[in-house]
């Protein structure tokens, strides 16, 4: 299942199996999958752990999860079940003393921050939390900055108002987050629609990303996948 721009009342589901559409994505040779646990994110309890760990277990795949991480324990337990990293979103903002211990505990590796903006009317990429429901006073630059003494490696940037609408990725931002953070392992994610987009975000040196209903709705194709890999 997923979501409209994170609404749950505009949902699309796609596969009652997710242990299925997770072995197709192995079958691509791709080498990371990123999971939402929208059960966890409405709730803060992580039902779909046994699932979830099923997938790291069979397939030789990163996997990381987000959805409902809300305290070190929860971390740990991901982690043991063999998740590669965990996607830490409105927490970053409103709690970064928990965030930046669970940095210090489990390795910068471990952790994503999941960033998610608004582009205000003066361009600068403003951070909202709470499922993208609450604005906050934070820039996106201001929020790396605060984890770069940490050694915060992992960013996953999502363009409110593209997510799930198969507009495009918003390139001006990842640009810029880019070229002041270079050395960043950026996620781009929001509006791929196919394999060009994909293209452009590698051009641009984007290190990753997240393309979901573009691939689950067929506008890329296995052999796109394959060949995109291929010539990466």
């Amino acid at each position: 299942m997923r979501l409209l721009k994170g609404d749950f009342t505009k949902t699309t589901e796609y596969s009652d199996d997710p242990l299925a559409i997770a072995r197709q994505f192995a079958e691509m040779r791709t080498s990371d999958l990123h999971i939402v646990d929208l059960d966890g994110a409405r709730t803060g309890a992580q039902e779909n752990r046994a699932i979830i760990a099923a997938m790291a277990s069979e397939f030789d795949m990163a996997i990381q999860v987000g959805g409902g991480i809300r305290s070190r324990e929860s971390v740990s337990n991901w982690l043991d079940s063999g998740v590669s990293r965990c996607v830490i979103g409105s927490l970053a903002i409103t709690e970064p003393d928990a965030v930046k211990s669970w940095i210090v505990r489990f390795g910068a590796d471990a952790i994503v921050l999941a960033l998610d903006v608004n582009i205000d009317d003066t361009g600068i990429p403003m951070i909202t939390t709470h499922g993208w429901t609450r604005p906050s006073s934070r820039s996106v630059f201001e929020c790396i900055d605060e984890y770069r003494n940490l050694g915060i490696r992992h960013v996953l940037c999502t363009d409110v108002g593209r997510d799930g609408a198969m507009s495009g990725p918003n390139t001006d931002l990842y640009a810029s987050i880019m070229n002041r953070y270079p050395d960043l392992a950026l996620q781009a994610s929001g509006g791929i629609r196919d394999l060009r987009d994909l293209e452009v975000l590698r051009d641009m040196g984007l290190p990753a990303a997240i393309t979901g209903r573009a691939l689950l709705d067929g506008k890329i194709s296995v052999s796109e996948v394959v060949s995109f890999q291929h010539d990466a």
